[in-house]
Order: structure tokens, then sequence, then C-alpha cells
């Protein structure tokens, strides 16, 4: 899918970018420790009979970020999984655009709340120092996770905006009806 981020400003293209590359690296690293890992579960305890101490905790920890980043590289490239069928059925640019503002809008006050209460979450970890919630075997502290999540979902907000802007700049998109492809009688 297209960059649209590379149509706006140098100012915000470039920390766009580094952006991407961090949850990009986050992806990718946390889909092969949790795939190193889950190989070393299987050999410790059908090979040695033993167990991977609380290796649980750590997992979840690294999917909640990987999750939460994939999800706002989702947004960014606009493949999020939709049934939207209303799509496909409507043919006019200009109903398409509204359709697609509304839509934007509604998604961007769903996110930005949920945005709100990410960062709520944090605070409240935050307010708890220095007793805050931990796992039990690694003491790996919630707000770990927690701030994956916020990050996410900030980043879910900050790619609709910008998307959404895009929508108010570029107005609806008029193509020319495509011409049928010529035929090649020669063979």
């Amino acid at each position: 899918m297209a960059d649209y981020t590379n149509e706006f400003s140098p100012a915000i293209r470039i920390p766009m970018a580094i952006i991407m590359k961090f949850m990009n690296f986050v992806i990718i690293s946390s889909g092969i420790i949790m795939a190193l890992t889950f190989f070393f579960v299987v050999i410790f305890r059908y090979g040695f009979g033993a167990d991977l101490f609380a290796y649980e905790e750590w997992l979840m920890t690294i999917a909640f970020w990987m999750f939460f980043m994939a999800s706002a590289v989702a947004t960014h490239d606009r493949v999020h999984v939709n049934a939207d069928i209303v799509g496909f059925l409507i043919s006019d640019p200009k109903v398409i655009w509204y359709r697609a503002l509304l839509v934007e809008g509604i998604e961007l006050i769903i996110v930005a709340v949920v945005t709100y209460w990410g960062f709520l979450m944090c605070q409240e970890e935050f307010n708890t120092y220095p007793n805050w919630q931990s796992t039990i075997a690694l003491k790996i502290p919630f707000l770990v996770p927690r701030v994956g999540i916020f990050l996410g979902f900030l980043m879910m907000t900050v790619y609709t905006v910008l998307h959404l802007c895009l929508l108010f700049r570029n107005g609806p998109e008029f193509t020319a009806p495509q011409q049928p492809e010529s035929q090649d009688v020669t063979k």
C-alpha cells in the first residue's frame, strides 16, 4: 500500500517514518522472540522434561506490544479487517467521499476516547509508584504492557487524523471511466 504520509511536509513525514520503523522493529522482533520462546518451551518440556520459568509473563508483555503496534500499522495502511458492503454499492465519488468523512470522523472519536482511557490507565500506574502492580514471578510492572497499549492507540489516533486531513485536503476523487482493453487478434 502506498505511504500517504509522503503527501505531508517533512516536519510530519520524517517523524512518522521513524515511528513506523520503530513499530515495525517491535513487531518483527516480537514475532522472533515469541517463536524462539515456543521453540525452547517444546525443547525443554519434551526433550528435557523441564519447564521454561515464567515464560508466559514475558510473552504476554511482548504480545501486547506486538498486537498494538501491528494495529497502529494496520491503521496507517488502512488494512484493518472490516465488513463493509455499502462501499461496494456506492459509485458516486462525492457520496463515497462524504461516507469516508463520516466513517473517519466516527473512527477518530472512538479511537481518541480509547486513547484517553489508555492514558488514564498509564497515569494510574505512575501514580502508584513505588507500589506498582507487577507479574508474580518476574516482577514485570504492569506499566510495561500498558504503555504499549497506550502508544498503539495513540498512533491509531494520529494516523486517523492524518487520513482525515488528507480526505479534507484532496476532496472527492473523480476518476475518468476506464477504456476497455483492446484485444490482440493476432494470436
